[in-house]
């Protein structure tokens, strides 16, 4: 078994039951922009990686997965043209010790659900990680696809961000796992609207109340976040909200700071 160097300090495995790793070549920023997982358990799966200078494979790190919208995020679109999202850049900055990757799946379906969730498996496998801090984030297309994701293995994940999207996993299944979520989008979002994300908050508040929750325990399970018109001002050159999102709720520390508390 070959172990070369990826980040860090501490060479990892590349291959096993998980799948095998092919090393990318180009560097963006601090991440390998072009990896590529052979063989997963939900095919291949081409992503891009970032490993703090300070992993040395002793101590456990976070992990961060930020699954990138529509602009960029499918794999059909041009290598690397996901990283034109801002999400994993500013992740170290909440939190230095986390590994953060960001792939560029095949569609907004389950495919692309089944493949996040076998690369998350994968890195937390190759990599010394703190199986209680493992986040989760989607944008647009990919925050489709991270309801899925919640719909089929929620329990992977210690807290999930769903930002200017739909929901279209199974409620149920995050209801019974109880990991909390995120829903950030605007009140006009030019694709999406804020009615679905909305919609989708009160049939989650209801399924915790029929087991019994409190409603303040609610509070600590979802949180329903529009944004006025006023908070995307300036921001709303490339598609209106809905772009203005994308420009923002990187930089924005209430939203970012939820998910990694």
């Amino acid at each position: 078994m070959s172990t070369p160097q990826h980040g860090g300090s501490t060479p990892i495995p590349t291959d096993g039951a998980l799948g095998t790793l092919v090393e990318g070549t180009m560097v963006d920023r601090g991440f390998v922009v072009d990896d590529l997982l052979q063989g997963s358990p939900a095919s291949d799966i081409h992503f891009s990686l970032h490993v703090p200078d300070s992993y040395d494979g002793d101590t456990p790190f976070a992990l961060y997965v930020a699954c990138p919208g529509w602009g960029g995020g499918l794999w059909f679109q041009g290598v690397g043209a996901h990283l034109g999202e801002d999400f994993a850049f500013v992740a170290n900055d909440y939190v230095p010790d986390m590994i953060i990757a960001s792939p560029q799946l095949e569609d907004w379906g389950e495919t692309s659900a089944r493949q996040c969730i076998a690369l998350t498996r994968w890195l937390m496998s190759a990599y010394n990680i703190d199986a209680s801090r493992v986040y989760l984030s989607g944008y647009s297309g990919g925050g489709e696809t991270i309801s899925l994701v919640m719909g089929l293995e929620p329990a992977l994940y210690r807290r999930a961000l769903h930002l200017c999207s739909q929901w279209d996993g199974d409620l149920d299944a995050l209801a019974a796992s109880r990991v909390p979520m995120r829903m950030s989008t605007g009140a006009n979002d030019d694709y999406y609207g804020s009615a679905p994300v909305s919609r989708t908050y009160a049939q989650l508040r209801e399924k915790y109340l029929a087991a019994g929750l409190s409603q303040e325990g609610i509070d600590e399970l979802v949180v329903l976040d529009v944004k006025p018109d006023e908070y995307f001002e300036g921001h709303t050159d490339f598609y209106g909200e809905h772009g203005g999102g994308l420009e923002l709720f990187p930089h924005d520390a209430e939203v970012m700071g939820w998910l990694f508390q």
